[in-house]
C-alpha cells in the first residue's frame, strides 16, 4: 500500500488522518430520544471494537438526549444531522465532537455558516457527506448524473465555502449506493483533497450483501491508502457493521486486535465437521481482550502448515486433533475435547504476553 497522508483532524479523543490508525466508526439505530436504550448500544458498539459512533439527531427532544449520552459515552459521539441547521448547532452546543451534514439539503448557506460558527465555538469537526442522493441542482445539470466527477465537484464546491469561513476541521466523504462509483469518487478525491476521508459504501444492503458490498469497496480503497476512517453500513444489528469493519481491518493488517480465526473451506478429506468447530470456536473467542492468530485446519493437506504459521491450531483428523502452540505439536486430543483445550492454550498464550 502506498503513502498517502492527510490533515490529522480530531474527533473528541480519537484523531483521524495523518499517520494515526484507520478509526472504525458505526451508527446506533434505537431511537435517541430512549437515552438509556441508545447508550446501551453504543456501549456494545465500543465493546465490539468500535472508535467513533454516530447518532442521529432528528428532533429538538433528540438534541436534548444527545447532550446525555455525550456525557455518559465511553467514545466521541458525532451528531448526524439532515435539514434543520438548528438540530446541528443544538448538538453541538451538547457536546458533539463532530456533525454530520449534507450541504445539499440543509438549505441557504447563511445556516450552514451558522453550524460553523457553532462547531468553531467547540472545536468541534464537521464531516461534509456528500451524498449521490442529494447533489446541488447546478451540479446535476452540469454532470447529467451523480457520478464520481459530480459528486467530488460538489465536495470541492463546499469546501471553498468552508474555508472562506475559515474552518478546516474538515472530514469528507463520497458515498453511492454503486460500488464502482464510489470507488471511483474516493480516488479522484484522494487526488485533490488533504483531508481526512470517510469511507464507506451508502445504502450497501442486508448483511449477507451489504457485507460483499462494503468488503470490495471499502477494501479496494484501503487497499490503495485511501481512508482515515471507515463504516460500513448494513440493515442489520450496527454491532455487525462493527464486526464485518474489523474483519476489513484485520485482512489489510490495520487492525491487529482480536483473535483472529484460519479456517479452511473443507473438502471431502475433511473427517470432521469443521464448518460446527470454527464457528463454535469463534462465539467462544469473541470479544476476548488480546491478540492471537488461530488456525483450525480439516485435514493434512494444507493443515499443519497454517497450524504451524498460526500462534496456535488444530489439524484435524479422524476423530481426533493435532494440538500446535508456537508452531509445534504438543499433543493429539480427542475432537470432543479439541476445542476447549484450543481456548486454553489460547488464554495461556494471552496470559504470557500480558506478563
Amino acid at each position: 500500500m502506498g503513502e498517502r497522508r492527510t490533515k490529522p483532524v480530531a474527533i473528541g479523543s480519537v484523531i483521524i488522518g495523518g499517520s494515526n490508525p484507520v478509526a472504525l466508526q458505526s451508527m446506533t439505530n434505537t431511537d435517541t430520544r430512549d437515552v438509556e436504550a441508545t447508550l446501551r448500544q453504543v456501549q456494545e458498539l465500543v465493546e465490539a471494537g468500535c472508535d467513533l459512533v454516530r447518532v442521529s439527531v432528528p428532533d429538538k427532544e433528540a438534541v436534548e438526549a444527545f447532550g446525555r449520552l455525550v456525557r455518559a459515552a465511553p467514545c466521541p459521539l458525532i451528531a448526524d444531522v439532515h435539514f434543520d441547521y438548528r438540530l446541528a448547532i443544538g448538538a453541538l452546543r451538547q457536546g458533539a465532537s463532530k456533525v454530520r451534514i449534507n450541504p445539499g439539503n440543509i438549505g441557504d448557506w447563511e445556516r450552514v455558516d451558522a453550524i460553523i460558527a457553532a462547531a468553531k465555538e467547540r472545536d468541534a469537526a464537521i464531516r461534509i457527506g456528500v451524498n449521490g442522493g442529494s447533489l446541488p441542482k447546478h451540479i446535476l445539470a452540469k454532470y447529467g448524473k451523480p457520478s464520481a466527477e459530480a459528486l467530488v465537484a460538489a465536495g470541492l464546491e463546499y469546501l471553498d465555502r468552508f474555508l472562506a469561513a475559515d474552518f478546516d476541521r474538515l472530514v469528507f466523504s463520497f458515498k453511492s449506493s454503486s460500488v464502482p462509483n464510489t470507488i471511483q469518487a474516493y480516488r479522484l478525491a484522494a487526488s485533490k483533497l488533504e483531508w481526512p476521508l470517510h469511507v464507506g459504501v451508502t445504502e450497501a444492503g442486508t448483511k449477507w450483501r451489504g457485507t460483499i458490498h462494503s468488503c470490495v469497496g471499502i477494501g479496494t480503497l484501503l487497499a490503495e491508502n485511501i481512508g482515515d476512517t471507515i463504516r460500513v453500513s448494513l440493515t442489520s444489528n450496527p454491532v455487525e457493521e462493527v464486526k464485518v469493519g474489523l474483519e476489513i481491518l484485520r485482512a489489510l493488517d490495520l487492525r491487529a486486535s482480536g483473535i483472529s480465526v484460519t479456517s479452511c473451506p473443507t473438502c471431502a478429506r475433511t473427517p470432521e465437521d469443521l464448518i460446527g468447530l470454527a464457528e463454535r470456536f469463534e462465539q467462544m473467542v469473541s470479544g476476548m481482550a488480546g491478540q492471537a492468530r488461530v488456525a483450525i485446519m480439516g485435514c493434512a493437506v494444507n493443515g499443519p502448515g497454517e497450524a504451524r504459521e498460526a500462534d496456535l491450531g488444530l489439524a484435524l483428523g479422524p476423530g481426533k486433533a493435532l494440538l500446535f502452540v508456537g508452531g509445534e505439536i504438543v499433543e493429539t486430543v480427542p475432537i470432543e475435547q479439541a476445542l476447549q483445550r484450543l481456548y486454553d492454550e489460547v488464554v495461556r498464550f494471552l496470559n504470557r504476553r500480558r506478563e
